[in-house]
């Protein structure tokens, strides 16, 4: 058997938050839209699910219609069957990640993040597999104690933090 191995960059406006994960059931794509709509009042989002079985149609929800495109675009992109990706705006993932995980059919989260992303995937005869994800850059070193109480302040800043 053959086995394609690839990296692929993912298509997203800097900044912007996204979610990448696996599920396995056709009514993942709606039950992730109640989730998100019911977590944040003014959360805005787009949804896309790339079904394994019956028609392997990419099924998309959401309430900004170009962040639902954004994440089409990039489910198509992977191609991989069962693979969810949501990108969100006026949230960060730490607001509905554990509400996502909740969701039943929700097997894993790949990542969450708002840095550049590439995502690794496999090809085999019978389709593609998601493997994991480069989330950001390696690090450069050990924060210093300056370091330290910048990310301190940051936090409180931001209101994660009293």
């Amino acid at each position: 058997m053959k086995l394609n191995l690839k990296t692929v960059k993912i298509k997203k406006p800097k900044d912007m938050n996204v979610i990448i994960g696996q599920a396995h059931f056709i009514k993942t794509v709606e039950d992730i839209y109640e989730v998100l709509v019911g977590s944040m009042p003014l959360i805005k989002f787009g949804i896309a699910f790339c079904e394994a079985s019956g028609k392997c149609l990419v099924r998309t929800e959401g309430n900004a219609q170009e962040l639902i495109k954004i994440s089409a675009e990039n489910a198509l992109l992977l191609g991989c069957g069962h693979l969810f990706f949501i990108t969100i705006d006026k949230a960060y993932p730490i607001n509905v990640l554990n509400q996502i995980k909740n969701v039943p059919e929700v097997c894993r989260v790949f990542c969450a993040t708002a840095n550049p992303i590439e995502a690794i995937v496999t090809e085999t005869e019978q389709g593609k597999a998601f493997l994991g994800v480069v989330d950001g850059f390696s690090p450069a070193g050990l924060e210093s104690e300056n370091d330290k109480k910048e990310r301190q302040d940051l936090l409180r800043n931001i209101g994660y933090k009293l």
